[in-house]
Parts: structure tokens; sequence; C-alpha cells
């Protein structure tokens, strides 16, 4: 620690930190445009200057470093004089356009220009003007508004991993641009939109559709993969117009992907609202709701029950699969799961399937091992905190992977591409890179534990984990799960432990074995291998995959129609919260469920969905502690026969921009499909 004085008062500040985050630290307020805490300095726009004893001219305080004994001033005259030349100096080619810019009312620029402007510009000559470029499908570009920040370009190479965005020119000519105007080809692209501080980067989806203070903005959580990005929601009315990140330092830092931020226009389109049979001729015919519950009572009514089976899709709300838990146990109906790919994972070990390390731990691991995950698709923002602990690491941190060598962000040792690469992990040459390490993270992807040899994978890598894990208050072992309901699923219990050991049950719904069966939310089946003597009862919110094939059709609320408890990949309860009132005629699932248990005379003990959170908690406690991580104890491998295999591990995840029902509905997702995934 060191002391320093900011505008006459001492304070001890952090020995190596900048005058700008001391300032922010001692309460005083410094304007910026291309500083930003999670970027690299640059010192462009000097709009952070302040004065120092002993310095003839102002300082950049985003460049200077504390120095014991420092004297600040952050509002003396010359201060506030150099900030107005400045000022002035930005606005010099800057258009007056600010009732057409999307950016208007929460622009950096226009706030500063109220405290710092002058209201009257001395510059009469002629303006420059810079041709817009072409940033693909998401961003929309006005770089006669740009400022040379160069924020855009640093997240890119800093972040994003991508080094399509530079700079051209010199001076006034500064131009911000990609390589050959290219489209940015990354799943992070459309964070520059965020960081950019005046209007120059906007949203193309959003552009002219509202102004901020119009909108109504809601808290919640991303349901698109695993990871529980902390986002906002901004809707008018009851349509849904942007999704913005919200700052969550242990989860998602202040990053989303892009398909968390536009995939939201797909719950404008394909939307199941109708209840459907299927008659004679093989077409879906608008039915009632009384028809259906009827129909779902004579289903579960037979008396043997092995004759049905369910499955629960990959973006299910906590409190759904309860409601549908109970009453699938209280008829005696279990043959169920919450995996339709039938992943491995150890039932009662908690820790065989979810991120032990938590995301914020990826921060302290000195060694990362990636099996069976391409991670840039199946969880963008994880990736990008890889690459900042691979660029802060001392450049020493190593990556191995093994796999298919897909693109990554980061520099990788490939080992191999089949499970039988694993062995590898026993020559010298990485044993010595393993005992080195101090935290050792393993991540497991779902491509290794989908696998025919999963198993095999799973316990030599715990094996090799516990060989060289020299630290117990680290638990570096983790599984990368795809799916937002996943880890709730298998917290709940959705599965038969008789399934999840022989792998069968998809095997027996194709076979034709089960009479009846239940699908909520779950398109991820290959539907041509159904038989046509199984009834299939398709549980949604949008006509995807699974309508194709199902008899009947029950239209149910989707994540942003409701409220409700999703796990994040480790192990982490969040909130969904509820945007808009659900389309007319459709259920929250959990009420429909209520009506099929009143029309059998089933009581499950829950009156309304307070109470069915209450009981859910009840039986699984710790999903009632919000937002906090209960810790799961890693355990010993088993000593089983070595049966690695040479076949492949692939990525489950083909297209990033088409992974659910609510994204291959989304027009957006598919128009970046078609610029980025088809090339």
């Amino acid at each position: 620690m060191v002391e320093i004085f900011i505008n006459g008062k001492p304070f001890e500040v952090e020995d190596g930190i900048t005058v700008i985050q001391a300032c922010e630290q001692a309460g005083e307020e410094i304007p910026r445009f291309c500083y930003h805490e999670k970027l690299s300095i640059a010192g462009n726009c000097r709009m952070c200057l302040v004065e120092m004893e002993n310095s003839v001219k102002p300082v950049a305080s985003c460049a200077m470093p504390v120095a014991k004994g420092m004297k600040i001033k952050t509002n003396s005259e010359m201060v506030m004089k150099a900030r107005k030349g400045v000022m002035e100096f930005l606005l010099i080619n800057h258009p007056l356009d600010c009732p057409i810019c999307d950016q208007g009312g929460e622009c950096d620029l226009q706030d500063q220009a109220m405290a710092y402007g002058s209201g009257i510009g001395r510059y009469v000559e002629q303006k420059r003007a810079v041709k817009d470029k072409n940033l693909g499908p998401l961003i929309q570009t006005h770089m006669t508004r740009c400022i040379h920040c160069t924020r855009c370009i640093r997240f890119a190479e800093e972040v994003a991993g991508n080094d399509q965005l530079g700079s051209l020119n010199r001076g006034e000519d500064t131009e911000i641009t990609s390589f050959l105007e290219k489209s940015i080809d990354s799943e992070m692209s459309a964070n520059v939109i965020d960081l950019c501080p005046v209007g120059a980067l906007t949203s193309k989806p959003y552009e002219f559709l509202a102004r901020p203070w119009e909108l109504k903005k809601t808290q919640t959580i991303d349901v698109f993969d695993a990871v529980g990005s902390n986002v906002r929601i901004d809707s008018k009315g009851d349509q849904i117009l942007r999704v913005l990140p919200r700052i969550n330092e242990e989860i998602n830092d202040e990053w989303i992907s892009d398909k968390t931020r536009f995939a939201y226009d797909g719950l404008n389109f394909q939307r199941i609202n109708k209840f459907y049979i299927r008659d004679s001729n093989n077409k879906l015919t608008e039915s009632s709701e009384e028809d259906a519950i009827q129909l779902i009572k004579n289903r579960l009514q037979t008396k043997n029950k092995n004759d049905i089976a369910s499955i629960v899709g990959n973006s299910v709300d906590c409190e759904s699969i309860f409601s549908f838990k109970l009453l699938l146990d209280k008829i005696g109906a279990l043959n169920y799961d919450c995996r339709q790919d039938e992943s491995f994972f150890l039932p009662n070990q908690r820790s065989s399937y979810i991120f032990n390390s938590t995301i914020s731990g990826i921060d302290e691991s000195d060694l990362c091992i990636l099996i069976g995950t391409d991670i840039k698709k199946e969880a963008p923002v994880l990736s990008s905190r890889i690459r900042q602990r691979f660029l802060n690491y001392e450049k020493s941190y190593q990556i191995l992977r093994i796999g298919k060598q897909n693109k990554t962000i980061f520099n990788t040792i490939d080992l191999g591409i089949d499970s039988k690469s694993l062995l590898k992990l026993k020559e010298k040459k990485f044993t010595e890179i393993l005992k080195k390490s101090k935290k050792p993270m393993f991540i497991l992807g779902q491509g290794a534990m989908c696998a025919e040899d999963s198993e095999s994978i799973f316990n030599f890598s715990l094996m090799v984990y516990h060989k060289y894990s020299k630290n117990d208050k680290w638990n570096g072992f983790n599984i990368l799960q795809n799916y937002a309901g996943r880890v709730g699923g298998l917290d709940l219990g959705f599965f038969n432990k008789k399934n999840v050991i022989s792998r069968s049950l998809k095997k027996k719904i194709y076979s034709g074995k089960f009479k009846t069966l239940f699908l909520l939310s779950a398109d991820e089946l290959d539907f041509e291998k159904i038989p046509k003597n199984t009834f299939v009862i398709y549980f949604g919110h949008h006509g995807d995959r699974a309508v194709k094939r199902a008899d009947l059709i029950v239209p149910i609320s989707c994540f942003t129609e409701k409220e409700g408890i999703y796990v994040n990949l480790e192990g982490r309860p969040q909130i969904s919260r509820q945007i808009k009132l659900p389309l007319p005629d459709v259920n929250h699932f959990s009420d429909f469920i209520k009506k099929v248990c009143h029309s059998l005379n089933i009581d499950l003990n829950f009156k309304n969905f307070n109470d069915l959170r209450q009981l859910m908690f009840h039986h699984n406690e710790h999903l009632s502690r919000i937002n906090k991580i209960s810790y799961s104890k890693l355990h010993k491998e088993k000593k089983v026969k070595n049966n690695l295999l040479n076949t492949e591990i692939l990525s489950p995840i083909k297209n990033f921009y088409m992974t659910d029902s609510v994204s291959r509905s989304s027009p957006i997702m598919s128009e970046c499909s078609l610029n980025f995934f088809s090339k």
C-alpha cells in the first residue's frame, strides 16, 4: 500500500494501480472514453487528464501508475480547461445527429459533452466523413461518429480472440475496419456494441425501434447455454427488443455471447398456442384442453406403467421438471430422463456433472486440459475467460487438448482426436507438466461424456487428476454442461438409475418398447426412429422438430413468460424472471399438470406455484440457496478396465447459432448461420 493525496486528502491505495483507479476508489469521478477496466490501456482519448504536482502539464490518469506521496488534483482550473479542450477536439468532426442516433439517452459522449462541452463550436472548416463498414448482420456502423477510442479493437484481440478488427491510417484519417470489410466471425462479436462510448457501433436488429427510457428493464439470466450469464432484457409492451449483459464477476464478467444477445426474436415465431391432435389422416387438427387432458388421463391410467417413457428437454426450469417428476413418481411411471443425449454421469455424485472449480476458479488455475469439448461454441464466455487467463499468466499457462481439432482463441497443445489420446498424459513430457501444476483444471465436455467409451474417459481422466492433484482445497475436475436445464434435472433426480447404468432408454424408445412417450420441450431425439405405434405427447412452446412426430401437442409457456429456477454448470441456482404474459390459452406446465392430476384424483401437495417451489426446496434444499454454490466433494475414480477406443471425440454442437427450438426459430440466428456456419 502507498499513501497518495487526492484533492488535498490522504488515501492509502494498492501499489501498482493507475491514478484513475485510485481516484475512483477515493470517490472522485474521472471522465473517460478509451479506458475500460477489462481492457488494456490505450491512452487515446485524453479525457481523463488530471493535474499532478511537479508536472507542467496535465497527465493521462489511465496510463499513470500511482507512486508514494503523489499529489493529484481532479477538479482544478488546469484540469477543467484541459478536459474542455479535449472535448472540443472530439466534437470537431462529430455529426450533430443525436435525435436519430440509437445511442441517444445512454451515450457517454452526450453525457460528458454536457459537463465539458462549450455549446458552441469554433471549427468552421469542412468536417470529416467516413464510409460505414460492413461488420455482419449484428453490428450497425456509423463510422463518422467514431472517436478512435479503440475499445472495439482491444476487445476483439484480448477477449474475443479475433484479429479481424483493426485500424488504418493515422491521426484524423484513422479508420476502424475489419479485414477486407468481412463480417466479424466471433461468437462474442456484439459486445463491441456495449463497449462503444458513442453511436459508431450499434445493434442492427434493434436499430430505430425504441428509446432507452421507453423500455421496461428486467434483470434475469440467459438460458441458451449452461453458463447462466446475467442479463437484462429490455421490452416494450409484449415485445422483447434487446438483451444486454449485467456485470457478474463470478460468472460472465460483463460479456455475453451473440446467441444470448440476439436469439430473442425466435420467441415471436413458430409459437404453439393451441392444442393439436393428429387425426386418422396423419394431420394435426386443432383440439380443446379438455380433450387433451382426457387423452393424457387415458394414457396414464394404463395398467402397465412400464409402457410409459418421459423425456425432459435441455432448457426446462426446475419447477416444471419437479412437478412432472411428482406426477410420474405418484403413478409409478419411472422410465424418465432429462438427458436426450444420455451423457455419462454418476448417480448421487454431484461432482460428476458440475463445473467443480467454478467459473471464477479459472482465474486461479495454472494448467488447463480440455477433453472432448469445442468450448468456443459450447460456452463462448468460458472460452474468453480461459483466454484471459492464458494472456495474463506470465505466458506460461499451458492448455492441452484432446478431441477433434476445431479453432480456439488460445494456443493449445493437441494430443489427438480420439479417446486413446488420453494415454499420452502418461508420457514423460506431459507428466512433467502435470507435476509442476499446483492447480490443474480438467474440463470434460459433452463430446467426451456422450462418447461410446465415456465411462472409461471419465475414470481415466479422474485417475490422472487424482494422481497429480496436490491441493486438497482445490477441485479442478470439471464437467462442461451445454444446456441450461441439465444440472437442475440431475439435481432433482429426473432419471431412472437402471437406464443410467445401461444407457438404454433411447434404444427402448426406438425399438417400440413404450406405448406412450411424453416429451417436455424435448426436440433433440431422432424422431424418424420412433415407431408409429408409440403415441407421442409433446409439451412445448415452439413448433420445432418434435411436432412433426407428435400425436398430441400441448402448448406451454416459454422461459420469458414465467419465473423459474435454473441451475448453471457450476451448480449455482439462479432465477429467470418473467418478462411478459403468456400467450392466450397457454399454461405454465405445472398448472397443466395440476389439471391432469385433478382429472386423475391425484393430490401432489401443492396449490399454486409458490407451494410447488417450497415443496421443491423441501426435497432439494440446496436449490433454495439462490446464486450460491453448494460444495461437492470429489469422489475417487473407479478401478475399471481400460476400454479407451480409437473413435473420434466430437462436440455435440455443430452450429452454434442453431442449438434449440428458440434459436432455430430466430431470423437473426438464421442470418448468422448463413454468414458464418455455412462458410
